[in-house]
């Protein structure tokens, strides 16, 4: 798996963590470690969060090789 498959993964799953704490707790880990949800640096993450996100979309097309090196 590529350098960038493994980050885009990372921060899906950030993510998806985060989702997981609002839908259950109502509690934004994001905009709780940022300063809250407008801050800039929260803006960041949600957007490089949504483009990993996106990103990860094309692991689940892409053609796997059975033999491993």
């Amino acid at each position: 798996m590529a350098l960038i498959d493994r980050i885009a993964l990372l921060l899906a799953i950030v993510g998806g963590v985060n989702w997981g704490l609002v839908g259950i707790f109502r509690f934004d880990l994001v905009a709780w470690f940022c300063g809250g949800q407008t801050a800039a640096i929260a803006r960041i993450i949600y957007t490089l969060v949504g483009i990993a996100a996106l990103w990860c979309i094309t692991l689940l097309f892409r053609d796997r090789d059975s033999t491993r090196a």
